[in-house]
């Protein structure tokens, strides 16, 4: 699948998933961390064992919400870490990776301030 950077995107935008990954720029990363300012590589732990603190390089920019990728498949995160992220005001939105890549595409050509979490497929 190829994704196109929209006009009034700036920022990381994720322009390619395929088998090695989701590339952005001209790194492919298994499992990836965005800002609006920002991607990295990612090594999650499993999607049940996932704490807020496996997120804290993303909520330092203050996301409206998070968009987590959860792999192939849609799986809900924990209800603690759902309730930690909004004691400090941020939402979360989980879908499966390939819905979230796109999903942080379309959000950040609107200019919405958002982070996101991106399980391996």
């Amino acid at each position: 699948m190829r994704m196109e950077r929209g006009p009034r995107t700036d920022g990381p935008m994720i322009q390619a998933i395929g088998p090695q990954g989701f590339k952005v720029d001209e790194g492919y990363y298994p499992a990836l961390l965005l800002t609006p300012t920002r991607a990295d590589g990612w090594t999650p732990p499993p999607i049940a064992a996932l704490e807020i603190a496996a997120l804290e390089p993303i909520l330092g920019a203050s996301p409206e919400f998070v968009l987590l990728g959860t792999g192939r498949t849609l799986v809900q995160p924990a209800p603690a870490l759902r309730r930690a992220l909004e004691a400090r005001g941020i939402g979360i939105e989980a879908m499966d990776s390939r819905a979230a890549a796109r999903a942080w595409g379309v959000l950040r050509s609107e200019g919405r301030g958002i982070a996101a979490a991106l399980y391996p497929l």
